[in-house]
């Protein structure tokens, strides 16, 4: 979901006005379900929202807003609640003070912090004085004070976690709230480290199965800690995709965020798979592996994921006859009523799925209700296949810690960060399980901006805000546990959306689409309490427009930014390159990112000579050339200003050094993490995903490449100079403190 940082307004098409005009009443009704009546695309200007889109999405939110009448009952009776209610759904409390994040390393987790704990004015604002409180805690202890008395309302040394509170006033009358009690700030990463940006399916080993697997992430994490000083890796989500044929190849638009794909499992490290009789049946299937990959790297095919899937199943349907010993059957076991109801529901999604097709919308009526009778008795006759896809899920959460263990044994700091997808396929299984969270008929995208007139819609169905805070927002916190299992650190894709999302009703542009608005306090605290729990980085993709305070406040409470070189410009004054010293600290700065042009094709243009043979060009490729050489030749000159453009005696070319040195001016910034992608080290001039192209471009289907583009495996980075000049750049100085570098 990456978008550039526009360094201009939206353009005039779009109407404006004030909100009054979709009526006083809609709006005030619109304001107190978090339904924004208008938004501002840029300072000083205000757009009123599609009045379609607000009706539609308080709908959404079961409000009926159908005629006048309607929706003055709707107003009066929100109102009512609202003044009567003694708690919200969910109260945030920050606990405090800690000690210094910075003095532990990250991902090194360490004891829970409690202190002394207020509860925010604006929660008990409601309540009487003399009302009684009582938290029950996480751990089943009580913790009891009365409202107002003695001017304060604290409790003492309570815990981090979720908690019940029950608020009982004098009248008799009771409320009762989630309490997330959080520490204030997230762990920060010890020192600054660099780290390599891959998409895992693009990079292949003389072992895969056509495409990059998590054997492959644990040898390439093991190595790029070892021999090149490398402090994590970045891989794209690796959440469970929608089954095909043939399946949305994009890692973006998963059928579940809680569980990973086992397409990414290496099944030959599976333990069983040494034990598997049938070696007459495996034998074959090994072939055919073999023929998938000798297909993408010496034959120029894109990465089949139906295909490896496909191959990977039948290998595993056999492996699976083997009986678990009696230790891997506790583990399964734990694994299980661990993972409990979440886990039934994902692996009996899948099951159903292999009868009905991979759209729940389209099964039989009463299997579309995961908790009905049907779906009970479906459960049960497909038994054998529901055990399965919870195995699978088993095999690839062991594969991911691996992974993760893996890479801090190496000695990385963080190890692995990954990925979480800003939401899920309609049809999927997160959608079929959660269905009462999220918002039924909208779909999440974004508004027209500089770059794109018409909008996005990205086809996801959001949360809905209210059952989110109703639950305590169980789901996000179920969500974020389970990914924190195997992660030294988590990239949000599109952060924003803790905040905000814009909201799009099914079958309309995106330009009839308004912004729903989240409790991003509390968004903010589950993720700062799981985060500290594991101890755990967060990453923020904060890329286009940014509603003001938003970096702010997810700078205050440690969630890291992302910048990326290119967007890093003076856009409030003249407009040109950043200095290195004027960027923030607390980010992951890149030079680009999977939906970018490589590096390499934005020094030599190829970027634009590849979307003026796609048909993707708004203007004259003349002007287009101009415009992106001007733009380049802005940053070459600050480079050698700066003394990080250097020659090319040494046999690099001009392209290498330029890389070279646009990664010295990376290190030049106070950023506390590098990040380097991994296509950049061998000049790879293709994006991984070209935003707005679906059959045009082989989007998420190619093997990272060299500058002509040859794949080149894990084994061949291995043995790369140009990887290993590049590397050197970064291994060198990355430790060293920010503008120490030359």
């Amino acid at each position: 979901m990456t978008e550039p940082r526009p360094d201009e307004p939206p353009g005039p098409h779009q109407p404006s006005g004030s909100p009054g005009s979709l009526g006083d009443e809609l709006t005030r009704l619109a304001a107190l379900h978090g339904v924004a009546a208008s938004y501002s695309p840029s300072p000083g200007r205000t757009v009123t929202a599609s009045a379609t889109a607000v009706v539609a999405a308080l709908a959404a939110l079961d409000v009926d807003v159908s005629t006048p009448a309607a929706a003055r009952a709707a107003l009066t009776a929100r109102e009512r609640e609202r003044d009567e209610r003694l708690l919200p759904p969910t109260v945030v409390c920050w606990l405090g003070p800690t000690d210094d994040p910075a003095d532990g390393p990250a991902g090194g987790g360490g004891p829970a912090v409690e202190a002394d704990a207020g509860l925010p004015p604006a929660a008990l604002a409601g309540l009487p004085p003399g009302t009684r409180l009582d938290v029950e805690t996480e751990r089943g202890e009580t913790r009891s004070w009365v409202h107002g008395v003695d001017g304060t309302d604290r409790v003492d040394r309570l815990p981090p976690g979720v908690h019940r509170l029950t608020a009982t006033a004098p009248d008799g009358r009771t409320g009762q709230a989630h309490l997330i009690a959080a520490p204030p700030r997230l762990p920060t990463p010890a020192g600054r480290s660099y780290g390599l940006l891959v998409q895992l399916y693009s990079l292949l080993s003389h072992r895969s199965w056509g495409m990059g697997d998590l054997g492959d992430l644990a040898e390439l994490s093991s190595w790029a800690g070892r021999a090149l000083g490398a402090g994590f890796v970045q891989v794209n989500p690796l959440h469970a995709a929608v089954p095909g044929p043939p399946a949305d190849p994009s890692p973006y638009r998963p059928s579940s965020r809680r569980f990973p794909d086992p397409v990414h499992l290496r099944v030959e490290a599976v333990p069983e798979f040494a034990y598997a009789e049938d070696r007459v049946r495996l034998r074959p299937l090994l072939e055919r592996a073999g023929r998938l990959r000798a297909a993408v790297l010496d034959a120029g095919a894109l990465i089949d994921r139906d295909a490896v899937w496909e191959l990977k199943r039948e290998a595993l349907e056999l492996v699976r006859r083997v009986p678990l010993g009696p230790g891997r059957r506790a583990a399964y076991a734990d694994f299980l009523a661990e993972q409990g109801r979440a886990l039934e529901d994902h692996a009996t999604w899948y099951a159903l799925a292999e009868v009905h097709g991979s759209d729940w919308s389209r099964w039989p009526e009463g299997l579309r209700d995961p908790r009905s009778a049907e779906t009970a008795r479906a459960r049960a006759a497909l038994a054998d296949r529901v055990d399965f896809h919870s195995w699978l899920a088993w095999l690839t959460d062991a594969q991911l810690t691996d992974a993760q263990r893996t890479a801090r044994e190496a000695g990385m700091g963080i190890g692995i960060v990954h990925d979480l997808a800003v939401g899920v396929h309609p049809g999927g299984a997160d959608a079929w399980a959660q269905r009462d969270h999220f918002a039924a008929g909208m779909s999440v995208g974004a508004p027209p901006d500089a770059f794109n007139a018409r909008g996005q819609d990205w086809g996801l169905p959001p949360w809905r805000p209210d059952r989110l805070a109703a639950s305590g927002y169980a789901p996000f916190r179920r969500l974020l546990r389970a990914l924190f299992r195997y992660a030294g650190a988590l990239r949000i894709d599109h952060v924003m959306g803790l905040f905000r999302l814009w909201w799009i009703p099914r079958g309309l542009p995106p330009t009839e689409g308004t912004y729903v608005r989240y409790d991003a306090e509390a968004m903010l605290a589950v993720l700062v309490l799981e985060a500290s729990r594991a101890g755990a980085v967060v990453i923020g993709e904060d890329l286009g427009t940014v509603e003001p305070g938003v970096r702010e406040t997810l700078d205050r409470r440690g969630v890291l930014g992302t910048s990326v070189l290119w967007f890093e410009r003076d856009w409030e004054g003249s407009g040109r390159p950043l200095p290195p010293e004027r960027w923030r600290a607390d980010c992951l700065a890149t030079a680009t990112t999977h939906d970018l042009p490589s590096t390499a094709a934005r020094l030599t243009g190829e970027h634009v000579e590849l979307r003026h043979r796609l048909g993707l060009l708004t203007r004259p490729l003349e002007e287009e050339r101009a415009e992106a050489a001007a733009d380049v030749g802005e940053w070459l000159a600050l480079l050698a200003e700066l003394g990080l453009l250097r020659g090319t005696d040494d046999g690099a070319s001009s392209e290498e050094a330029g890389i070279q040195a646009v990664h010295r001016f990376l290190l030049r910034t106070p950023a506390r993490m590098i990040g380097l992608w991994l296509p950049d080290t061998v000049g790879d001039r293709r994006p991984q995903n070209l935003p707005g192209t679906w059959d045009q471009y082989p989007n998420w289907r190619l093997p990272v490449a060299d500058a002509e583009g040859r794949p080149v495996t894990l084994e061949d980075l291995a043995a790369s100079p140009r990887l290993h000049a590049l590397t050197d750049v970064l291994r060198t100085d990355a430790r060293a403190a920010p503008g120490d570098t030359g």
